[in-house]
């Protein structure tokens, strides 16, 4: 059967997620902003569907161009610089992936802990350059039995502490409100957590509301033997504030897999030697983006059947 419903699909795909999404509807795939102005204006008046991320959102200008359109989903959790508003206002549903790719997120968060707090990158490269362990004059810390704060407490929040458990870890988090189901210890400001822990995890949404909600005072509340890891969005930590603390060893290490010049290196960032880069890849196994289409899949059926979609926002 020839796919009917048209869908826009604004994000970077690989061919075979692809081409599994364009074997059940009609694809318009514009992964870049040239492509998307483009694919709008030849196919706006017949788009009904359209599948974006966080970060490529759609505008609220963009949704008034498209008069067809009943859905928008964004592939993983995320859909901050989607027009939710604008959305609902026209009765469009929005959904996302949430709970699909959590497993991969947090594992690649403890990665980075890891990595930063043991100074594993440095090591592998003082070890290809024939330095033996005598030759390293500071030892790195332990991760096991430190206090680890969290911040944000959702999904993937509580599987990083579900893994700081291994650890032997103390967990406290900070979230908008209290959760009553959690069994660690909630502070009611970034700065307070910071004050607390070892090691502070940034797991929050993106979006205005969490904006350099990680600045300076937090940073350095962190300490210079404590680190940073965000696999959030890199919007929540002031950038030009984390690279001096590092510089200045007022925070010990980092580990980001996000940066607010994405997807351009964070140049600021770049000549550290106390932080790990990756980027934004925290989300991405084969397991987790099969689970982000799936979940769509499963979304956009279940919206032309007349029923409720899986994961609404």
């Amino acid at each position: 059967m020839t796919p009917t419903i048209p869908l826009l699909v604004l994000c970077p795909l690989p061919q075979p997620y692809l081409a599994q999404i364009a074997a059940a509807y009609d694809v318009i795939h514009a992964p870049d902003a040239a492509l998307r102005a483009q694919a709008i204006t030849a196919h706006g008046m017949r788009v009904r569907a359209v599948l974006t991320i966080g970060p490529i959102g759609l505008t609220g200008a963009e949704i008034a161009a498209l008069p067809a359109l009943e859905l928008v989903c964004a592939l993983g959790a995320g859909y901050e610089q989607v027009d939710v508003a604008a959305a609902r206002a026209r009765g469009i549903v929005v959904a996302n992936g949430a709970g699909t790719n959590d497993d991969c997120v947090a594992d690649h968060a403890f990665g980075l802990l890891i990595a930063a707090v043991r100074g594993i990158v440095q090591l592998d490269r003082a070890c290809r350059d024939g330095v033996w362990r005598d030759q390293i004059p500071d030892y790195a810390p332990s991760v096991s039995g430190k206090r680890l704060g969290i911040l944000g407490y959702g999904l993937i929040g509580q599987k990083i502490a579900r893994r700081a458990g291994g650890f032997d870890m103390t967990v406290g988090y900070h979230s908008r409100h209290r959760r009553g189901d959690a069994a660690h210890a909630w502070f009611d400001s970034p700065l307070a957590l910071a004050r607390w822990c070892d090691f502070l995890v940034v797991a929050t949404p993106g979006g205005a509301g969490t904006r350099h909600l990680v600045n300076e005072a937090v940073l350095e509340a962190i300490g210079p033997q404590g680190a940073l890891v965000n696999i959030a969005r890199g919007s929540v930590v002031d950038t030009q504030a984390l690279a001096r603390v590092l510089r200045e060893r007022r925070l010990g290490a980092a580990g980001i897999d996000v940066y607010e010049s994405e997807p351009h290196r964070p140049e600021e960032l770049i000549a550290l030697s106390n932080i790990v880069l990756t980027p934004h890849v925290a989300g991405r196994s084969p397991e987790a983006v099969q689970a982000t289409v799936t979940r769509f899949l499963a979304n956009m059926q279940a919206h032309f059947a007349g029923r409720p979609v899986l994961s609404p926002v």
